[in-house]
Formats: C-alpha cells, structure tokens, sequence
C-alpha cells in the first residue's frame, strides 16, 4: 500500500514510522509512506497557504489552490483521498479494515480552522474522525489512522488471526489478558484461563468483555445487543422458509 500524507508539518511524524510494527512493515515494503508539504505548492514568496475566512472568523483557513494542488501531484486513478477533520465520520475498526484494501490513500491533514470547502468538495472522498475533540492539527489523526488500519494489511503482524481478534472485531470488546505469574499481590489468574478448555476460555471472555463494554461504553453494549436480537430473528425467518 503506498500512502501520501499531505501537511504542513511533514517532519512532525519523525518517530510514529521509525519504530515497532510500523518501521518494520515500511522495511518490508508492505506499506510505503510519503510525505507531502503543502507549502512548497504556494505561489507566494512567503510560502504563505492560509487567508482569514470570508465571513468572519477567530482563526485562518487553508487556501484552496495550494491544497489543490498538493493533492492533484499524488493523486491518481484508484485514489482515495481522505482528510482528517473532527466533522468527519468516527474511525471504527470496520472502516481501518475497509480502508487497508485500498492499493493508495492521500491524507489530507487539516490545519488552523480549516480548508476552503472548494477543495474538499473536488478532491477529498471522505472525511475521517478520531473522536469527538479538536487538535491542534491533522498530524497525530493521520498517525492513528495508519497505525490502525496498518494492522490489517496482510504480513503486518506476525499473527494473522491478531487483528481479527482485537477490540471491537464483531462489536464487541476483548476479554482480559493475563500472564505470569499466577499470582500477582495476591491476586490470582481466573482458574478457567489454566483449564486447557478452550470453549470454557472462550465463553469467560466474551462474558467477560461484554461486562467491560456494559460498564464503560453502554451505547457499544446496548447496540450489540440490538445487533444480536436482529441476527437471530433472522435466522429464523430463515429457517421457516
């Protein structure tokens, strides 16, 4: 997978790629990273890419031609062209696996309040949100996003079956991990991780993950249990027919 990430800032993302599963998918040729300065496609002899916002305003915009055309020098047919932005639609672990099949991705990383909404209208496929908050800038969303959706591209991981297994894979959460040793102050390893059987690991997981997910993420919960209900009414219409 090539992925060109568009910023202001190309030297922020020294270090998120220079290490762990990242840096050696990279030595591997599996994804491939470049990083692309808005500034250097300004006109100004400044390097200036943002103006105050028609309308009033606190802060400054991104211009649209410099932006443009950043984008038009990576972007080519079978791109898809995603801009970090706060109003775009929640990253989930179902759209990091959508996203690992593409064979190029061009992110745009937002900056100041903004981009001229002519740009995103023509050049930009989606956009993508990290979570309900604003940062300072659409570096460290690019990083997650990559680091993310990295995990599904095949050979990433030593283990295949990882990804599949994680967090939020089928709308649920994990169960709880463990390791030596068996006792940890006093506190003991659930006995039925040590029973060898498989079906009994995998059922004190689940119920395990689904307690987790009621406390702490009620709406991920309740929508399991919608989803579930749905399935199995389903499945039963089918039967019947």
């Amino acid at each position: 997978m090539w992925i060109d990430i568009l910023s202001l800032f190309p030297e922020y993302f020294k270090g998120p790629f220079d290490v762990s599963i990242l840096k050696r998918a990279i030595d591997a040729g599996l994804i491939n990273i470049r990083h692309v300065d808005i500034r250097e496609f300004s006109k100004d002899k400044h390097k200036k890419v943002d103006d105050r916002p028609f309308g009033g305003g606190p802060g400054m915009v991104l211009s649209a031609e410099p932006v443009a055309d950043a984008i038009r020098s990576v972007k080519k047919e079978g791109s898809h062209v995603i801009y970090l932005s706060p109003q775009g639609r929640t990253l989930t672990a179902e759209k990091c696996k959508q996203l690992a099949t593409y064979e190029h991705l061009v992110l745009l990383c937002g900056h100041y309040e903004g981009v001229d909404q002519r740009v995103l209208d023509k050049e930009v496929h989606e956009e993508i949100s990290i979570g309900d908050y604003v940062l300072t800038n659409g570096c460290i969303p690019a990083i997650v996003l990559v680091d993310a959706l990295a995990r599904f591209i095949p050979e990433v991981l030593g283990n295949p079956q990882a990804a599949l297994e994680d967090s939020f894979q089928g709308g649920m959460f994990e169960g709880p991990q463990y390791t030596r040793p068996d006792v940890f102050e006093g506190v003991a390893v659930p006995q039925v991780l040590k029973d060898g059987n498989h079906a009994e690991i995998n059922k004190f997981k689940r119920e395990e993950g689904l307690k987790k997910m009621k406390k702490v993420r009620p709406d991920l919960y309740f929508k399991h249990l919608l989803e579930t209900k749905q399935n199995a009414v389903k499945s039963a219409n089918l039967h019947e027919k």
